[in-house]
């Protein structure tokens, strides 16, 4: 019977300018079919893709079309530590862009975090390997929006497009 180990929170910093991509799958083709969905959703991201083999030579496979995005997705996927775990930094792009193009990628079975915001990454260690347990996006709320804060919002997405 497995034994549980330890659980550890994983810090990951977003650098200013990106949003990051976590998720799971289930295959190493995973990492030449995520490439295809993101160049294919957004001609011009930039982006790192680096993804946890769970068998066999247990590498982190990468990809990408920026190779400081590839660098910080490879690290990242390796600190994660957990099997078939991917995580993709995006520039020059927005999560919502992408998201039901990931989906879609057959070996995709979840998406566990899309943002800009710094995320803490809740891994359970048994002594077979890791697991992502859930994500920490962001932080505490800070109260309930008003009218003032309500308009805010209701601008803002006018004013970059995303409703008229």
């Amino acid at each position: 019977m497995g034994e549980l180990k330890r659980f550890e929170v994983v810090d990951i910093p977003v650098p200013r300018g990106l949003n990051v991509i976590i998720g799971h799958s289930h295959f190493i083709k995973t990492v030449e079919d995520l490439y295809e969905a993101l160049v294919t959703a957004v001609p011009g991201i930039k982006f790192g893709l680096g993804f946890v083999e769970a068998s066999g030579e247990r590498l982190v496979r990468s990809d990408g079309n920026d190779d400081e995005l590839i660098r910080l997705a490879e690290e990242t996927a390796l600190k994660i530590g957990a099997g078939h775990t991917f995580v993709i930094f995006i520039k020059d792009a927005w999560p919502i862009n992408l998201l039901n193009s990931l989906k879609l990628v057959q070996e995709v079975t979840r998406i566990y975090v899309a943002t800009a915001n710094p995320v803490q990454v809740v891994v359970a260690e048994t002594d077979q390997g890791r697991a992502v347990i859930g994500v920490v996006d962001g932080f505490i709320p800070l109260g309930i929006e008003g009218r003032r804060e309500r308009k805010e919002r209701y601008d803002f997405l006018r004013k970059i497009g995303y409703k008229r």
